[in-house]
Formats: structure tokens, C-alpha cells, sequence
């Protein structure tokens, strides 16, 4: 299972879905909106199953994808 959030919501540590792969936040970093543009984030992670670095380049007002972990047993509930 999965719900959506915000990009600007999400912090390091915490859990994104990035290409349907479940994966922990390593680093978080914000850019200023431009004068035509809006604020972009860059998400850096590594896969939980994979361990693959994957990142991705977001408005902080879009919406993604958070696993929803059981974290006591690890178990994905995808």
C-alpha cells in the first residue's frame, strides 16, 4: 500500500517510492524559485531491497508516492 504526500513534507530517514521501488531519504536539498519557475527538490536514496542509489528532481508542491512500512517485522506492505 501507498499513500501521497507533498515533496516539501518528506524528510531524511523517512521512506519515498522512487521508479515503484520502496527507498530510505539520504539527503534532502531545496532550490529558490526562479522568476518563472517554482522551488524545486532534489531527493537522493537508496533502495531498501536493491540498495541502488536512485534520486529524483521535484516542485516541492508535487506529490509522490510513501510506502506505507510495517517497521517492526520490515515487511513491505506494497
Amino acid at each position: 500500500m501507498k499513500e501521497q504526500v507533498e515533496v516539501r513534507t518528506l524528510k531524511e530517514g523517512k521512506y519515498v517510492l522512487i521508479d515503484e521501488e520502496p527507498c530510505v531519504i539520504k539527503s534532502i536539498s531545496h532550490a529558490k524559485t526562479g522568476k518563472h519557475g517554482s522551488a524545486k527538490a532534489r531527493i537522493d536514496a537508496i533502495g531498501i531491497f536493491d540498495g541502488t542509489k536512485r534520486s529524483i528532481v521535484a516542485p516541492v508542491t508535487d506529490k509522490t508516492y510513501v510506502p506505507m512500512l510495517n517497521e517492526r517485522t520490515g515487511r513491505s506492505w506494497l
